[in-house]
């Protein structure tokens, strides 16, 4: 297999914007934040190791090896400083990819990120992992969102077109295994993200039937937490205006 990480890149400006997805998304899906941003920022959206265009990156699945990918890539582009914002696995990278680098880090912003607490859904996410059709998809999608959202057509349709590729569907198989063993995921010690220095924002929804909204509990006085109410698992698709502006307020 290939070693590529893909990116997508669009907008110019001093200040750069790296989106990172989550478990069985792509780049795709920050598509309508990502618009916004690039009227007044360069924004690099990835497809992590293992997804979509970033299929073939060689020992794909654990988050140390996104960590280093995503590190390496931006310091090839000369990129100095960087504003990260991840969503649920995307966000669990993020956040190690501050505490890897911090000097290159200029603010997080945490959707419902991984590693916040051991609690998983694993039967869920395993089940899209193993999801062929549209139909499988949007069962998924709908039990990861809140009880007022259901997923575009579109989106679904996206999601089963990157799934279609060879290869794709037995490599969110291996890595959904490998991140809900037991059903409980690696953890980060909150000593550990209390030395971040950065500006940082956690958003979670209330109604978050991946990753509990309990798991905001502790977190270090530094970050700020914005409680979504009624919102599920998908926020950059649930609620993308409120994720930009939580995004721009970060950002400074």
């Amino acid at each position: 297999m290939t070693q590529q990480l893909f990116a997508a890149e669009t907008g110019t400006g001093s200040r750069v914007v790296v989106l990172i997805h989550g478990f069985g998304g792509f780049h795709g899906i920050w598509d309508r934040i990502a618009t916004e941003l690039a009227s007044e920022n360069r924004v690099i959206a990835y497809d992590l190791p293992g997804h979509g265009s970033s299929l073939g990156w060689p020992d794909a699945g654990p988050a140390k090896i996104a960590v280093r990918a995503i590190l390496a890539d931006l310091a090839a582009r000369s990129i100095k400083k960087a504003h990260l914002v991840g969503h649920s696995m995307g966000g669990a990278i993020a956040a190690l990819a501050a505490l890897s680098d911090p000097a290159r880090i200029a603010s997080l912003t945490l959707l419902a990120p991984g590693g916040f607490g051991e609690e998983i859904a694993g039967p869920l996410l395993r089940r899209f992992a193993e999801a062929r059709s549209q139909a499988e998809m949007r069962d998924c999608l709908d039990a990861m969102s809140g009880p007022e959202f259901h997923p575009a057509d579109d989106s679904v349709l996206a999601l089963e077109t990157v799934r279609s590729t060879d290869g794709q569907r037995e490599k969110l198989i291996e890595i959904a295994a490998s991140i809900t063993e037991n059903d409980r995921q690696g953890v980060i010690p909150r000593e550990m993200l209390a030395k971040l220095t950065m500006p940082v924002a956690v958003a979670w929804g209330t109604e978050d039937s991946v990753l509990p909204f309990s798991q905001t509990t502790g977190l270090p006085s530094a970050f700020r937490l914005y409680p979504l109410q009624g919102a599920g698992h998908m926020l950059p698709e649930e609620a993308p205006e409120t994720v930009l502006d939580i995004i721009r307020r970060t950002m400074g």
